[in-house]
């Protein structure tokens, strides 16, 4: 199985990379379009500020090949963010994968959430033997709302989507590379997704 990690500078790439070769498997790191296009999955991840990631995105013009791919695609915190249509942070326009819209937590709850939280309402294959309330981790100031594509949520002040899906494309808020055990399990799932 070729599985490609897009690498665009603007992800914690390398422990994605080690997360997948705990697995039993081996990533390539790329921004290479037709490397990209010919994989069987592709990892899109992100840390950082999304206007700045978008335009590294917008620079190698990776902007219009994320949504084309036909191919399982798992966008990865920020990467997640950045397949919706539009967040707050830096007042940016995203990809339009998932038509709904990123916005910051208020001040009602420190921001940013850093650290381990729950995971409920579990609903598409990606869970596949993860049960309800399982702890993951996270790392953000921004989120996207529950919409029809919500596959999992989670509670900080207010239930967020921390897990979304449409068609071939799949995004988690939390960083499955960073959650142990269960983070492994959902890495898996998605690799086995056809």
């Amino acid at each position: 199985m070729k599985i490609v990690i897009i690498n665009y500078g603007a992800g914690n790439i390398q422990s994605i990379k080690f997360a997948i070769q705990r697995l039993g498997y081996e990533a390539l790191l790329s921004d290479d379009p037709q490397e990209i296009k010919s994989a069987d999955k592709v990892i899109f991840p992100g840390v950082g500020e999304a206007s700045s990631a978008m335009q590294k995105l917008r620079a190698s013009g990776l902007d219009n090949l994320v949504p084309e791919l036909k191919q399982p695609v798992l966008g990865i915190c920020l990467g997640m963010q950045l397949m919706c249509r539009y967040t707050e942070e830096g007042n940016t326009q995203g990809l339009s994968i998932f038509d709904t819209d990123v916005v910051r937590f208020n001040n009602e709850v420190k921001v940013p959430q850093i650290g381990w939280n729950q995971i409920e309402n579990l609903d598409s294959p990606l869970f596949e033997g993860v049960k309800e309330n399982e702890h993951i981790y996270l790392v953000h100031s921004y989120y996207a709302p529950i919409t029809k594509d919500t596959i999992a949520e989670t509670q900080y002040g207010i239930k967020y989507s921390t897990a979304l899906h449409k068609n071939n494309f799949y995004g988690t808020q939390f960083h499955p590379e960073k959650s142990s055990v269960v983070g492994e399990k959902i890495l898996l799932n998605f690799l086995s997704i056809k």
